[in-house]
């Protein structure tokens, strides 16, 4: 595609570009650069680099003058989207295109509504957390939302798949909204769960953080798309009110539109009723009803008829790393939960004490720790949450990352109290709680969830809490 083209400006050189990039490692010959400024580097002193590598034009907000087309913008991170959505062809306006913000719940929410539109017959891409699935085959993922140049070339690669996607649903994180990765997207649905403390490193404050997350709507009811918001949050109600002809869901809020009545808890799911329609979330807790909510109201938005909603959602399987039991035979419950933030660290501990009354008399034992080089205020109120939740707490360490851990567990443990055990080794914490757990206990081992690895000192090296914490079950079951 011509340069010129990009940028909707002839004006520009005649220049033929064959790829589009961001990072100078991977610039080929005929490749467009963006020269991003960062949050620790800045792309354009990685100019010469892509140049040499064979890019045949730069994308800049000062004139390097490096011999080659420089095309000079005001802001080099937002002018990728658009490019990259023209280089594409527009993938997203031949995708029925659903978006899922929120602090907690996106993951869980985006897989219950991809499930619920290949139930209906629509092959549906999704891009998020844990896993990425483009025209039916599974692919890795490395951040929430990806980078606007691979996230329109996914995009592209659902409407070129055979059989092409029909529809994608996708997870919209605070971050790739005001860094304008999720800009030149055309949304059909752009649906809310709900805001608690959490990025208060990247955000100023939580207003902050919540006008963030409002832009996907701002953007998404300009484009006529159907919004969802949890009225049972008040900053999902909040945005009800500033979007008038929002589609509420909820279960406290009586005037939600699609409100959750007659809860039934059980171990591995929740019944409950939506006006006559009978429903079974396949998770346990309240807060997954609520996803499950978000999930219909997006279905039913996208033409999902309720008989093939109330069929499909009992049998979606388990989300990797959310509520996951890990069973060995043993006479009590383990929980493995990507809960690394106050709001998610309550929710599940609440789940979790429901399951330990419905077993008789059990506790509730939280291993619980918090990453390295992220918003620092929250872990003295996530200790807090486990110790109201929980009545043993272990406190360890999660992804320390360049932190020394040490220091991570005693910010944590102002918040969880004297009470609350220290043990560093991630391992050891696992087995301490285990070795512990009486008939009818549930022990909830949170933070990781899904992940395969301990991040430290810029390595990662192997580590999965599910893996794990069989291993501790087996070795006691043996004892």
């Amino acid at each position: 595609m011509l340069l010129g083209d990009l940028f909707g400006d002839r004006t520009l050189p005649p220049v033929d570009v064959t790829s589009l990039a961001f990072d100078a490692r991977a610039v080929r010959p005929g490749a467009l650069f963006f020269c991003v400024r960062g949050m620790t580097t800045d792309g354009h002193k990685y100019a010469p680099d892509a140049l040499a590598n064979g890019a045949v034009a730069l994308v800049v907000d000062h004139p390097l003058n490096l011999g080659l087309p420089e095309v000079l913008v005001d802001d080099v991170r937002a002018a990728m989207a658009p490019a990259a959505k023209r280089f594409n062809g527009d993938p997203t306006a031949a995708l029925a295109m659903v978006g899922v913000t929120g602090t907690s719940g996106k993951t869980t929410t985006t897989w219950l509504t991809r499930a619920l539109l290949e139930a209906a017959g629509r092959q549906t891409g999704l891009i998020g957390t844990v896993t990425a699935w483009i025209g039916g085959v599974e692919e890795d993922v490395v951040r929430t939302t990806p980078e606007a140049i691979d996230l329109q070339r996914r995009f592209r690669a659902m409407t070129e798949a055979h059989p092409p996607d029909a529809a994608c649903v996708m997870e919209v994180s605070s971050h790739a909204l005001s860094l304008h990765r999720a800009d030149g997207i055309d949304w059909d649905v752009a649906a809310f769960t709900n805001l608690s403390q959490d990025h208060l490193d990247f955000h100023s404050d939580m207003e902050d953080y919540f006008l963030a997350k409002r832009r996907l709507f701002e953007v998404a009811s300009a484009q006529g798309a159907t919004l969802i918001a949890c009225a049972d949050d008040p900053y999902g109600a909040r945005l009800a009110r500033e979007f008038p002809g929002t589609v509420t869901i909820g279960i406290d809020a009586e005037d939600a539109q699609v409100r959750a009545t007659d809860l039934r808890p059980g171990f591995t799911h929740t019944d409950f009723r939506v006006g006559d329609l009978e429903l079974r979330a396949p998770l346990p807790g309240r807060f997954n009803v609520l996803n499950a909510l978000v999930a219909v109201a997006a279905a039913r938005a996208l033409g999902v008829d309720d008989a093939t909603i109330a069929a499909a959602l009992p049998q979606v399987p388990g989300v990797p790393g959310r509520f996951e039991p890990v069973a060995a035979g043993q006479d009590f419950a383990v929980i493995v939960d990507y809960a690394h933030k106050p709001e998610a660290v309550r929710n599940v501990l609440e789940t979790a004490r429901d399951l330990a009354r419905e077993r008789g008399d059990g506790r509730v034992i939280v291993v619980v720790g918090a990453g390295g080089d992220r918003d620092t205020s929250k872990r003295a109120v996530m200790g807090r949450a486990a110790a109201e939740g929980a009545d043993l707490v272990v406190l360890t360490s999660d992804n320390p990352r360049s932190e020394d851990p040490e220091t991570i567990i005693d910010m944590v443990a102002e918040g969880a109290g004297d009470g609350a055990i220290r043990i560093t080794d991630r391992r050891a914490a696992i087995e301490h709680a285990i070795g512990a757990a009486r008939t009818g206990d549930v022990v909830v081992i949170a933070g990781k969830g899904h992940e395969t690895y301990q991040e430290v000192n810029g390595e990662k090296h192997p580590f999965d809490d599910r893996d794990v914490a069989r291993e501790a079950l087996g070795a006691r079951l043996e004892r």
